[in-house]
């Protein structure tokens, strides 16, 4: 059983999204901090089996962007991809990027800090449902 995500704060609905992905100012408090410490980083968001569907932080020459990989947008000016098959799924769903307390994936480089990202999401409205 998945534990149970607390609502999302009051703060976050207040961030602007860079097309279909946006960030909390703890998620970027953690991405200064990486980048800081590692230099320009990707965010990946995979929904694989290994870290299940956290999003991951390479360092940009550290990561193969795939042909089916679709560019979502950026937080603060560092690239988020997922890919395809995932995106299918969640092409109407704004990706929120925040932080809880735990490791982060095995090769992400949030991992080690006690600290993770985690993906929240809410649901878009698309134009088939302007028109109900």
């Amino acid at each position: 059983m998945l534990p149970h995500l607390p609502a999302l704060p009051f703060e976050i609905r207040k961030v602007k999204a860079m097309g279909s992905v946006s960030a909390t100012p703890a998620a970027r408090k953690l991405l200064r901090e990486i980048i800081a410490d590692h230099g320009p980083v990707l965010f990946h968001q995979s929904g694989g089996c290994c870290d299940g569907s956290s999003p991951m932080c390479y360092p940009t020459n550290g990561f193969l962007i795939g042909d089916n990989d679709v560019k979502l947008g950026e937080i603060d000016g560092m690239p988020f991809y997922i890919s395809g098959p995932q995106y299918e799924r969640w092409q109407h769903t704004d990706l929120i990027l925040d932080v809880v307390a735990g490791r982060g994936g095995m090769f992400s480089l949030d991992n080690g800090r006690e600290r993770r990202f985690l993906i929240r999401s809410t649901i878009c409205k698309t134009s088939e449902d302007a028109e109900h």
